[in-house]
């Protein structure tokens, strides 16, 4: 009798799960999710075209200014001034432009000796940073020996940038191959898939930063300046599209 008893409970369990399994709900753990057809509202196929062209640069960004330290506040702030008023007639002799000239920073602030026991006093320090925008760029480098020989060693060059102004007829030539560029890669896409590409749905342009130059040799430098080589930098577009699936 007791081995009747533990086998009726067993018996009924099994009946139980045959039952929800022939005329019942599918337990959640088989549940499955089917994709969306390609042709249904939404679907297509989409694809990142990119577009990049090198040129070179038109302009270049140099950053510059004079740094003078003095006993008094009052004396560095008059001999920075007339340190950068020097600077500047140099850069206007040379032909930049005003809207080329641009101050970035000016500060004034005491400068402390640190070696010894205790601080001491050592001066008072002016700072005054330009931007200076330069499209002669074969005269970039005579210019800055200028501007620095003019300064001695209160003058200081914080860095350069090259950039492309003129760039409107690479932008076009990029975003061509862009589009050209997402095209193919749809076409060849639907054909994997065994489908016909349809008409764009969707497209969003996005254009990078210029690049930072791949430096080269430049021709005509002046062989006693200070070499300047703008070398290349490039274009680039990249276009975000979503074809339809065709019929």
């Amino acid at each position: 009798m007791c081995r009747m008893r533990l086998l009726l409970p067993l018996v009924a369990l099994g009946l139980l799960g045959t039952a929800c399994a022939v005329g019942g709900t599918v337990p959640p753990a088989a549940a499955q999710t089917s994709l969306p057809p390609l042709d249904a509202p939404g679907s297509g196929i989409s694809v990142t075209g990119e577009g990049r062209v090198a040129g070179t640069p038109d302009v270049l960004t140099v950053d510059l200014g004079v740094s003078v330290l003095g006993d008094t506040a009052q004396q560095a702030i008059a001999d920075a001034a007339d340190l950068a008023a020097r600077v500047i007639t140099i850069l206007e002799q040379a032909g930049v432009a005003p809207g080329d000239r641009q101050t970035t920073s000016y500060a004034v602030h005491p400068e402390y000796d640190y070696s010894g026991e205790r601080q001491r006093l050592v001066g008072y320090r002016v700072t005054n940073a330009l931007a200076v925008k330069l499209r002669d760029l074969q005269q970039a480098g005579a210019l800055l020996d200028q501007v620095t020989a003019a300064g001695g060693d209160d003058v200081v060059v914080h860095g350069i940038r090259f950039d492309l102004e003129d760039n409107q007829a690479m932008l076009e030539d990029a975003r061509t191959a862009a589009w050209n560029d997402a095209r193919a890669k749809a076409e060849q896409l639907a054909a994997l898939a065994g489908v016909t590409l349809g008409d764009p749905l969707s497209m969003v342009e996005r254009l990078d930063p210029i690049s930072q130059p791949i430096y080269a040799r430049t021709e005509a430098l002046d062989e006693t300046a200070t070499p300047i080589e703008p070398g290349e930098v490039d274009v680039v577009v990249r276009v975000d599209v979503r074809f339809a699936i065709g019929g």
